[in-house]
């Protein structure tokens, strides 16, 4: 069997903003290992598309769940759900997320608000309820999604690379208190992703990939799962990319002025 394939039908696994992406993409290769799957998103049309799609190419049961996860007491509600629906999760897979590009005093409040309890407030309370279960049920894996930016002090980044950077500070040390419990975590840190979360057309998505500035969603989630069965605590998936992370925090302060200069026009 591959590395993390099951007995088809055997095991769940639950995979938030899997409407989209590398959403997309994780819920696909977990369905092919033999997983079925409870997918979410705020997108219901979408995942419904999605459910359709890999019921019939997988033989896996697809279970949909239209939610807005950026609130207070979202993850509460995905747990209750779950709990009323009977369906016991094996895979965790948090990978909603929302991009913000634009200077901390020109950001809306809303979306200030929403970015942090998204990508820290949900994923975290997430972990707690079904990384409780799973330790009480004997094991079980938990894969988070945080980013490469947390190693970028860029201008207009402030917000979203302190929240991923959160993401990654929590996952780590949380990978050791629940590896004893044999419940397996490990948090994904890509670079950029061809998708349409940071707002590029697919003009522009395609020409990154030629220059292998981005890399394709499916890449980044077979490297984010491959990490997970191995257990391991924390990956970049584009090796290329982990070379720049020392330059990165030594960056002149004029070369951060001349970036700041030059992404303004995109700040949004």
């Amino acid at each position: 069997m591959k590395r993390g394939e099951v007995v088809r039908g055997s095991k769940t696994a639950l995979v938030t903003g899997a409407s989209t992406g590398i959403g997309h993409s994780y819920a696909e290769q977990l369905a092919e290992l033999g997983y079925n799957l409870i997918v979410v998103s705020r997108t219901e049309s979408k995942l419904k598309e999605l459910a359709e799609e890999l019921e019939a190419k997988y033989e896996v049961k697809v279970t949909v769940r239209a939610q807005d996860l950026a609130l207070t007491d979202s993850a509460e509600q995905l747990y209750d759900w779950c709990k009323e629906q009977g369906l016991t999760v094996d895979v965790l897979i948090n990978n909603a997320g929302m991009f913000s590009f634009c200077d901390m005093i020109d950001t809306p409040i809303e979306r200030v608000k929403r970015t942090i309890t998204l990508h820290d407030i949900t994923y975290t309370v997430l972990c707690q309820l079904f990384g409780r279960d799973m330790a009480e049920r004997g094991g079980g894996y938990i894969l988070n999604m945080s980013s490469f930016s947390v190693w970028m002090p860029f201008p207009g980044l402030a917000l979203y690379s302190a929240s991923k950077s959160y993401t990654k500070a929590f996952s780590v040390p949380f990978a050791k208190e629940m590896r004893k419990r044999n419940v397996f975590v490990t948090v994904v840190c890509p670079a950029g992703i061809a998708t349409d979360l940071y707002g590029l057309n697919k003009h522009w998505q395609g020409i990154g990939l030629k220059l292998h500035a981005l890399s394709k969603p499916s890449f980044c989630a077979r490297r984010g799962l491959n990490s997970l069965w191995r257990k391991r605590q924390c990956i970049v998936p584009d090796w290329w990319m982990r070379l720049f992370i020392p330059i990165l925090s030594i960056l002149p302060g004029f070369v951060l002025n001349w970036l700041r200069n030059f992404t303004f026009k995109w700040q949004k």
